[in-house]
């Protein structure tokens, strides 16, 4: 029952801060961020509405679909290895974190093994923290450039994940840096690049993201509570 409340929760949020920014409430995704919980509480989630999941890791990922509805679309919003690309990439529906081009490089090989083209997002650390995964503001242009010649991988945007804060609006700024870095990339008409999507926002900040411009927050412990890392739930 606490899912279904907490989801509605996060559902009125979202809509202010939708209605704060001019924005069509439409305009935004949340994901429920399923990582290390289980079956039955996606399921729950599932019976509310809630149609995208995001996962960390592979594994669990493919544990999981074949135990849920097949309309859900699943999000690997994780650091992904390039070991690991064959197992997802038929999969996910959006790869939110190819932060090099060999990475990118990999999942062109499987998505051609396929015949599929794979919608990807360029994580960008924006705000420089040695613990995050991600391109540097600086070389993501350039990035881009590099993956947008390979045929099967299409970048759909760019995701980011900002400083954990207690005071939101200290990412403000984050938020801001990265809807200017998609308006930038726009701006170059790269071909195979659109920049329509924009991940950022976690359970702390996803207001201030979408006020910024966020057209995917990821919310994982305001909708499930507190994760459990405990052993056997990795």
């Amino acid at each position: 029952m606490m899912i279904k409340e907490n989801l509605s929760t996060v559902e009125t949020k979202i809509a202010a801060a939708c209605a704060r920014a001019g924005r069509d409430r439409a305009d935004v995704t949340l994901i429920a961020v399923s990582k290390t919980k289980p079956v039955e509480m996606l399921r729950e989630a599932y019976d509310t509405g809630t149609r995208d999941f995001g996962e960390n890791k592979v594994q669990e990922m493919c544990d999981k679909i074949p135990q849920l509805p097949g309309d859900i679309r699943w999000h690997m919003i994780g650091h992904l290895q390039r070991n690991k690309v064959k197992y997802i990439i038929d999969k996910a529906a959006l790869i939110h974190s190819v932060d090099t081009y060999r990475l990118a490089e990999e999942i062109n090989i499987q998505a051609k093994k396929h015949g599929i083209v794979v919608p990807i997002l360029v994580e960008v650390n924006i705000a420089g923290e040695a613990s995050k995964f991600g391109t540097s503001a600086e070389d993501a242009i350039l990035l881009v450039e590099e993956i947008a010649a390979l045929e099967n991988v299409r970048i759909q945007g760019l995701m980011t994940i900002a400083p954990y804060v207690v005071n939101a609006e200290e990412n403000r700024l984050y938020f801001r840096k990265i809807k200017q870095l998609s308006v930038d990339i726009t701006n170059k008409n790269i071909d195979n690049v659109s920049m329509q999507i924009l991940s950022m926002g976690m359970t702390g900040d996803y207001e201030v993201a979408i006020e910024e411009g966020a057209t995917m927050v990821r919310v994982g412990t305001g909708i499930f509570g507190e994760r459990n890392y405990k052993k056997g739930n990795e």
